[in-house]
């Protein structure tokens, strides 16, 4: 990674094209096995695929559980049949061996999912009904909101956790200073940014980091190794999404602006 060209870096660790109309798209990663990706049903429904040649199972949630979080305009989830309508950045998850499907002509559906090794209930989660945690200070330039939507807590998962941090106005920085989890994989998908602005995601082990610019809708995977940390040149939310070893959300090291 350290002497990757910056083409290598965003080959290797930002998915830049998940969102096409009438499409589902995805990217699988062998750090803990997630796979994330982009539905736009547009006109008709959209079954998310088993791609069986990667997954090697008939139905994608076979040994998977799912999160779905909405970053378009109002749409619905059809899991096993069962409508739940999802607005702008609301929330839901799905256990393990459901069949699902996207719908909504202005939609736009960011999942993740992960190896799970038993079944719980699939729960829609409403934005406006999160309690959202207050990080950050303006003097810091990091103000922000998080909003816990899956980590281990109220919502029974095998190991997948997700949720949305939004950042203040007037404030740039996103989990600053960072950190590791040396036991879990970490996804940042970017949203609601303007056309015209960008996010400086840091990666990389401390004292080696590089970086890489992302648009709206676009993700970045971070290995066990890796921080995970940006500064935008505009407003901004991302939803973050990680697997591994376990779901409790503490476990992490911190690392010192020094140490970078």
């Amino acid at each position: 990674m350290e002497t990757a060209t910056t083409a290598e870096l965003r080959d290797q660790f930002l998915a830049g094209d998940l969102f096409s109309t009438g499409e589902v798209n995805g990217v699988y990663t062998h750090d803990d096995r997630l796979v994330i990706g982009g539905a736009m049903p547009h006109d008709e429904q959209l079954e998310l695929p088993a791609w069986e040649e990667v997954l090697g199972a008939q139905t994608h949630l076979t040994g998977r559980e799912l999160g779905v979080i909405n970053v378009g305009a109002a749409g619905h989830v059809l899991v096993d049949g069962e409508k739940f309508e999802l607005d702008h950045l609301d929330g839901l998850y799905v256990g393990r061996g459901s069949e699902v499907v996207f719908a909504g002509a202005d939609a736009a559906f960011y999942f993740v999912s992960a190896p799970a090794h038993a079944t719980y209930p699939t729960t829609p989660l409403q934005h406006g009904k999160v309690e959202p945690l207050a990080l950050g200070t303006p003097e810091a330039a990091n103000e922000r909101n998080l909003y816990r939507y899956a980590w281990g807590q109220e919502l029974k998962t095998a190991a997948l956790q997700f949720g949305l941090t939004v950042i203040s106005e007037g404030s740039v920085w996103n989990t600053f200073p960072p950190h590791l989890h040396d036991r879990r994989t970490e996804v940042y998908m970017y949203v609601d940014l303007d056309e015209s602005d960008r996010v400086f995601h840091l990666m990389g082990q401390p004292g080696a980091t590089r970086h890489l610019v992302v648009s709206d809708r676009q993700a970045v995977i971070s290995p066990p190794w890796s921080i995970h940390s940006g500064a935008g040149t505009g407003s901004y939310a991302f939803i973050w999404a990680m697997t591994g070893e376990n779901n409790c959300y503490t476990d992490l090291t911190p690392v010192a602006v020094e140490d970078l």
